[in-house]
């Protein structure tokens, strides 16, 4: 249960044993990224230590073998979004790019880590692409230190607020639907995904109910005690807030609970004494929700069975406008023509980047400028159909989704193949493989093909990466031989059709 301040501003009466066990680093804005608004962005990594080490002393303080206490390292949201167009005249102008959101969020964890944190919370998040630059930047720190520690993701969402809470959107400020964040996520494996701030514990309720239903991990939420007055003050009192927090235990929704705005200590007290009456979300639910076969863009794609279509065979003469509007630096007609053709049904954007470097880096830049802000073609995932990891990582560094990438193979070895296909997953998007290797041909025959794909899964499998990350691309129909011997002996992986 974190909280976040130590003080009750009622009757500013310091309570020693609020019942959290989980206390938070004052660190929300201590990135470089938000600090430098004030001129002291260098100071990130300091700031961040400092506050771990006294989040770590209260912690220390009162903890016991019976009731153990532990830090949550506070990563806060930026003070600018990378999905976010600051200019919508001007597509191409961007408030911040991820290079330096990543490098912010090293700091940042960084400095919580050495400080004594034992959980790095990515919290409050309004843009996805920020977040998954924070759990890039984590991941690489924890490689680097050879460590492993829980890591927390919570959103914060936006919406009308109307008398009805069944009617809200549900959505992230970038425009992301709860359900697209949480499958753009979850390829880090987090201890706990949730929401926080947004508004008051009934106003959240109904989105937490969805992430209950669909989250293979443990829940978390902190609401507001309401929303601000006019005063800027808090005005849902203790015992109002923890009887608003109730029906999260009644329903089994939530395994970690707490305060976020205008929480004090005594609200935390409360919702504690409420919350040792009842037992934590059932971790069965972990198993009701199966994140195999889906993508996405601003919304969701599922797709049927074990198989997805790369390239619609209806859509070819629009792609081949769009392909030569690409090359022809007519960014803004590709976008509208990518729009027009999802409009039409079609599950996922197939943008094909040339071998030869006609669509190169700053052109596959510009055309995701218009094609991203439009939220018509945004709600798709997009396949960055390229094998130029330079060009892929172009796209994984402008994408909140989960997409798709490659083709990759083996023809430069096991080592390139693995390495390639492990950064693919880092940066959250799903690999798409062709049966190719150190030895191949233009005209491989039926076994070389099998040979090929029964190495590549059993490199899977002796690697420990999932299968369901990985396309297999055997460039035959459904019907074929090779086709069928894949979906037999292959079991978790995708083939493309």
């Amino acid at each position: 249960m974190p909280y976040k301040t130590r003080r009750n501003r009622s009757n500013s009466r310091y309570i020693p044993e609020a019942g959290a066990d989980i206390i938070e680093t004052c660190s929300f804005n201590s990135t470089s990224v938000t600090l430098a608004d004030y001129g002291i962005g260098y100071l990130s990594y300091d700031i961040s230590a400092a506050a771990a080490r006294i989040a770590r002393k209260s912690a220390d303080k009162f903890y016991s073998a019976g009731k153990p206490r532990f830090v949550a390292g506070s990563l806060g949201p930026t003070s600018r979004g990378a999905s976010l167009y600051p200019d919508i005249n001007d597509p191409g102008k961007r408030s911040i790019l991820w290079d330096e959101i990543e490098a912010a969020y090293y700091d940042n964890a960084r400095g919580l880590l050495d400080g004594g944190a034992d959980i790095l919370l990515v919290e409050t998040v309004f843009d996805t692409l920020n977040a998954k630059a924070a759990l890039h930047a984590i991941a690489r720190l924890l490689e680097e230190r050879q460590i492993d520690i829980p890591i927390m993701i919570s959103a914060a969402v936006s919406g009308e607020l109307p008398s009805s809470s069944s009617s809200m959107t549900g959505r992230l400020l970038s425009g992301q639907s709860l359900e697209a964040f949480l499958v753009s996520v979850m390829h880090v494996n987090p201890w706990a995904i949730g929401l926080n701030c947004s508004f008051n514990a009934p106003k959240l309720l109904p989105l937490v109910r969805q992430l209950s239903e669909i989250a293979p991990c443990l829940v978390s939420a902190y609401p507001n005690a309401g929303l601000p007055n006019k005063y800027g003050r808090y005005e849902e009192m203790p015992h109002i807030m923890s009887a608003n927090i109730e029906p999260f235990f009644q329903e089994n929704l939530v395994n970690i609970i707490g305060g976020c705005c205008g929480s004090t200590p005594a609200h935390i007290a409360a919702i504690a004494k409420k919350a040792d009456e009842y037992v934590p979300r059932d971790t069965g639910k972990q198993q009701r929700f199966n994140f195999w076969g889906i993508f996405s863009g601003l919304e969701t794609f599922r797709i049927p069975h074990n198989t997805i279509c790369l390239d619609d065979k209806s859509t070819i003469a629009e792609k081949n406008k769009m392909q030569e509007a690409l090359i022809n630096g007519e960014y803004e007609e590709a976008a509208d023509i990518a729009r027009g053709m999802i409009d039409s049904g079609l599950s996922i954007l197939n943008i094909t980047v040339s071998d030869a470097g006609i669509i190169n880096e700053k052109a596959l830049n510009a055309f995701l400028d218009y094609a991203l802000m439009n939220p018509y073609a945004a709600k798709a995932p997009f396949f960055i159909n390229s094998p130029e990891f330079s060009i892929l990582e172009t796209a994984f560094k402008r994408l909140q989704g989960r997409c798709l990438a490659g083709p990759v193979n083996l023809k430069d070895g096991e080592d390139d193949f693995l390495r390639k296909i492990r950064l693919i997953r880092r940066y959250g998007a799903a690999a798409v493989v062709r049966l190719i290797d150190e030895q191949s041909s233009p005209a491989e025959n039926i076994e070389r093909k099998i040979e090929i794909a029964e190495r590549i899964y059993k490199l899977l499998k002796k690697n420990k990466y999932p299968a369901d990350n990985i396309i297999i691309d055997p460039l035959v129909p459904q019907d074929d031989p090779l086709f069928i011997w894949i979906q037999d002996n292959c079991p978790g992986v995708i083939l493309a059709l």
